[in-house]
């Protein structure tokens, strides 16, 4: 920029009132590409994962400037303490956070203000075509200044706040990073007045609790933790005669951890819970070492056999059991009942009710390929739980007269039950006596 010839102040006055920022096309990233390889000193990006490019133009379609959102750094240690959340949210709510990877003003305009310009522009406009690309907006923008290159002011110009300098680590590949020691100063910019209170809060708020069901739940225990919970599960009676590298204890204990950490349970996302589980937690696990000294992951198959060949009762009482031992009685929140069906291949379904938010299991009923849910819950799962005073969630499926007597006579709770347009008649009454609610009900 400093080698460009300084604009006239009536052509600069003009091209900050017509500037204007549109997303680049998929035929115009190469050439947004090229301009940066050749003006920017860090040259082009090809991030992996979601993100944005920007171009910022005047009135007769000329390119200014050159914006890249990327993702986020995993870890900053004066951005998490920022923004307040713990090791496990900031996992699971980091795509809520973007990066600012690139901004180029092009050489051939220099003109006061227009950084601070385009930058606002886009940031006006970031949320929502985050929401329109991805399916749910970002809440905090993040980004990097190399000291020995600039000074900052477009971006505390525009409102962000310095952080601090980051330690002198920079990203080579995906999950490799090396030591440069040239620390770079950290600037942050909220996207809504309440970024901070909403990423560390215990729940997110609707339209940004999409995030988290797209990340895997991870297993938190420790492995002394998980050889405590193996040793509850011990009890259960082997039905196998020959048992090779899963114990029956192992799988159980699997489960319940899975519980634990709020995976889902069918047997295809077990076997993905399993498959992210390191060697030593699947060694304190009790699983057995293969012929190459690893500790595998059991697979899907493997948990459809063991919910189809173990005592459904006695497994569900020493969930029951182990759950009461390590966290306590069950608080009074919401029951959900939720049905969970192999995605892939043949397998048993599950038909399982936990409470939320906490997470507590109350009991489970295998579904027999010959039937469905809805007898299941009917008949053994609704009247073997204590549900006195509480609300039971059901969806679609369960709309049937006789699951709300069910839930209401036999087990003493109340229903909350979901109504489609296959059901007209009912759906028109509802509508007819029942008020809309003021605000959202969360699922």
């Amino acid at each position: 920029m400093t080698n460009a010839k300084r604009l006239p102040d009536q052509i600069q006055q003009k091209l900050l009132n017509e500037v204007r920022v549109e997303l680049a096309t998929p035929a115009q990233i190469p050439r947004l590409n090229e301009l940066l390889d050749q003006h920017h000193y860090l040259g082009s990006l090809h991030p992996v994962g979601q993100r944005l490019y920007y171009i910022a133009g005047n009135a007769a379609g000329q390119w200014v400037a050159l914006l890249v959102f990327s993702a986020a750094a995993k870890h900053l240690k004066h951005r998490d303490e920022w923004i307040g959340w713990s090791e496990e949210q900031r996992r699971r709510r980091l795509s809520l956070v973007t990066n600012n990877s690139r901004f180029l003003l092009l050489p051939d305009f220099t003109v006061p203000n227009l950084g601070s310009r385009v930058l606002r522009l886009t940031l006006d406009r970031l949320r929502q075509d985050w929401q329109t690309r991805y399916g749910h907006p970002v809440a905090v923008v993040e980004t990097f200044v190399d000291p020995e290159q600039f000074c900052g002011t477009v971006y505390t110009a525009s409102g962000w706040i310095e952080l601090g300098q980051t330690d002198g680590w920079g990203r080579c590949q995906r999950d490799y990073y090396v030591k440069h020691d040239k620390p770079k100063r950290l600037f942050v910019r909220p996207l809504r007045g309440d970024a901070c209170r909403s990423l560390q809060a215990e729940h997110l708020k609707p339209d940004l609790a999409i995030v988290e069901a797209k990340v895997p739940a991870r297993c938190t225990q420790r492995v002394k933790e998980i050889g405590s919970i193996v040793e509850h599960f011990k009890a259960l009676p082997e039905y196998r005669g020959r048992v090779e590298s899963y114990p029956l204890f192992s799988l159980a204990a699997l489960i319940f951890m899975a519980m634990l950490c709020e995976a889902p349970r069918g047997q295809t996302d077990l076997a993905k819970f399993a498959r992210g589980l390191n060697q030593g937690q699947r060694r304190a696990l009790g699983i057995r070492a293969n012929p190459q000294g690893k500790y595998p992951a059991p697979s899907q198959s493997t948990f459809s056999r063991f919910l189809a060949g173990i005592d459904a009762a006695k497994l569900n009482e020493q969930m029951l059991q182990v759950q009461r031992q390590l966290r306590g009685a069950a608080p009074a929140e919401l029951v959900v009942l939720d049905g969970k069906e192999p995605r892939h291949g043949s397998g048993t379904s599950l038909l399982t009710a936990v409470t939320v938010p906490s997470q507590h299991y109350l009991g489970s009923a295998l579904v027999d390929q010959k039937t469905n849910e809805i007898p299941v819950a009917q008949r053994q799962l609704i009247p073997a739980l204590d549900l006195a005073g509480r609300f039971v969630s059901l969806d679609a499926l369960h709309t049937q007269d006789e699951t709300a007597r069910t839930v209401v006579l036999e087990a003493g709770g109340n229903y909350l039950l979901t109504v489609k347009d296959n059901q007209p008649t009912l759906r028109a009454n509802i509508e007819n006596k029942v008020a809309a609610p003021q605000a959202d009900f969360p699922p």
